[in-house]
């Protein structure tokens, strides 16, 4: 492949038949590009177009896998074993799609892609510039996708902000792109905050103003402006974005802060902004707004007044994004069943058996979650908080590391097993009980089981019955160790049913359950990756109705 093909596209690329929304962000990150963009393609898909995202990150790793949740939120799972950024879960969410690898990219990704093609000989002999060959693999990545999935438009995040150095490459990418599928193609919206500082009980402009200056000091000019602020932007500050970056008035909008993301379509469909963009582009769209049903439920369900309290016990409770797609699949089920949901985070480093009781009782928890994880930190605490959920007969769901120290506890307070342990926390122990999957080495990267694979399901199990006794489900897989068969019979004589195991013919164990509990549940996948509002995971529904049950019993 030579420059030629790099720049343009892909063989057969027809320009202007797939149109363009770029999101870019300044001020800061974390404003909900991704939401944004997502809550935009949905609005249009809606409407009737065929919509694809792709989010372009700008740090070197090749994907999200060795990323500190801490750092950078959840580390979202894909299908096809695509380890990368947790917008990709708000797309999925939002646009009932499974997204694969063509969804996105990282700098890492870019800059390899264009190194192997010139160890191979693909340039011809030139040198080998960002400009125009890495600003090329970026717009080829553009229109692959665009080519792939037919698309009427491709929504495409940068992350970060337009001042991030790494950041530049794709931004040049863009404003190139613009320019070669020329006028009413390519539309930019630019992400902005607007900030409130108690002391001066007013919104203010300027560091949007600064932004804007910084976006367009890199050739690019905003078709549209989205600020988001706590609450709703005052006509003075729109004034005020609109003169300083030349975005006409009637194209600056405002995105305040709600109650949950999945009301941003909703949104973004009365604002008017979805009409907006397709005048640009050319676009038709059907007259009138189609009223969003999950939005509508949202509100019933919060004006019931049936609260579920649900504890995530975790060591990344610092950061709420490290649990986002827990989050989210915990908010389909609880309006499923016409709850509303509060979160009560449990930090497992300040828990132990000597505490947890009155922790847990004091919390005033309904149901408790424990999520994946890595590590020794915390572990104490979270096998302290199962045992009380399950002797105290709480509800309980356990995810991936929950699994494994669901299997863990037991093995130690019902079965004997005073030192069942993972190989992750002590490699010598006589009943590592969750150990090393066959043929990993000591890398961190690449070594792990990742992506979907289905789950035979044991016949009249509880398990079974919360997928309409299907014979099979189909989850998604992150995680390095795993739970050693031949200690199931011992589990099982203790009262654990063992209701899922792999349908690869391994007959790993990936489901748990104990039918004495009114709900303990565990799995080593991540149900949570493929709830959507739409079609709430069965584990989450079930686990949810009962929480609901224990809170609000009824009455005789």
């Amino acid at each position: 492949m030579g420059d030629t093909q790099s720049i343009f596209g892909p063989e057969g690329y027809q320009s202007g038949k797939t149109k363009y929304v770029i999101v870019v962000g300044t001020v800061m990150s974390g404003l909900g590009k991704g939401i944004l963009a997502g809550g935009l393609a949905r609005v249009l898909q809606d409407a009737g177009l065929t919509v694809a995202p792709i989010k372009l990150e700008g740090y070197l790793n090749m994907d999200a896998g060795t990323l500190n949740p801490i750092r950078h939120g959840e580390v979202f799972v894909l299908d096809d074993g695509t380890e990368c950024d947790m917008d990709l879960g708000n797309y999925e969410r939002l646009l009932n799609q499974d997204l694969t690898a063509a969804n996105f990219a990282t700098s890492g990704q870019i800059l390899a892609s264009v190194l192997e093609r010139e160890r191979s000989g693909g340039y011809l002999g030139r040198d080998v510039q960002v400009i125009p060959h890495v600003t090329g693999e970026v717009k080829l990545r553009l229109r692959t996708l665009a080519a792939a999935s037919d698309a009427d438009i491709v929504f495409v995040e940068i992350g970060g902000t337009v001042g991030d150095l790494e950041n530049g490459t794709y931004i040049e990418a863009c404003r190139q792109l613009a320019a070669e599928e020329g006028e009413g193609n390519v539309c930019f919206i630019a992400l902005t905050y607007i900030p409130a500082p108690p002391t001066l009980g007013e919104q203010k402009s300027k560091p949007a103003q600064l932004g804007f200056r910084q976006l367009m000091s890199l050739g690019v000019m905003p078709d549209f402006i989205v600020a988001r602020s706590a609450s709703k932007m005052t006509d003075s500050v729109k004034e005020k974005l609109s003169l300083f970056s030349g975005v006409p008035d009637d194209r600056v909008f405002g995105m305040h802060d709600v109650e949950s993301a999945s009301l941003v379509p909703e949104m973004i469909g009365e604002s008017g902004i979805d009409a907006s963009i397709a005048k640009i582009l050319g676009l038709r769209l059907p007259t009138g707004t189609a009223k969003d049903a999950y939005a509508s439920s949202l509100r019933r369900s919060a004006a019931t007044g049936r609260e579920v309290k649900i504890g995530i016990a975790g060591k990344y409770t610092a950061l709420r994004d490290a649990y986002a797609s827990v989050m989210h699949a915990l908010e389909h089920a609880a309006v499923d069943q016409v709850a509303s949901l509060k979160i009560e985070w449990l930090d497992t480093e300040e828990i132990d058996d000597d505490n947890v009781a009155m922790t847990l009782s004091q919390s005033g928890i309904d149901g408790l979650v424990v999520p994946g994880g890595f590590g020794l930190r915390g572990v104490g605490g979270k096998l302290a908080c199962i045992r009380y959920a399950r002797a105290s007969l709480m509800p309980f769901l356990g995810l991936c590391y929950g699994f494994q120290l669901a299997a863990i506890e037991f093995a130690r307070n019902e079965c004997g097993m005073d030192d069942a342990t993972s190989g992750e926390m002590d490699s010598d122990s006589s009943h590592r009980i969750i150990d090393m999957m066959p043929g990993q080495s000591g890398q961190m990267g690449g070594t792990m089981r990742l992506g979907g694979g289905d789950i035979s399901l044991r016949p009249g199990t509880f398990a079974a019955s919360l997928y309409l006794d299907a014979p099979s489900c189909r989850q998604r897989f992150r995680h390095r160790y795993e739970f050693v068969s031949k200690y199931a019979p011992a589990l099982e004589s203790g009262g654990m049913v063992f209701s899922g195991t792999a349908s690869d013919g391994s007959g790993v164990r990936q489901i748990l359950e104990v039918p004495s509990h009114p709900f303990f549940l565990a799995t080593q996948g991540h149900p949570e990756l493929t709830s959507r509002p739409s079609y709430p995971e069965p584990m989450f529904r079930g686990f949810i109705r009962a929480v609901v049950q224990r809170a609000y019993p009824t009455k005789p």
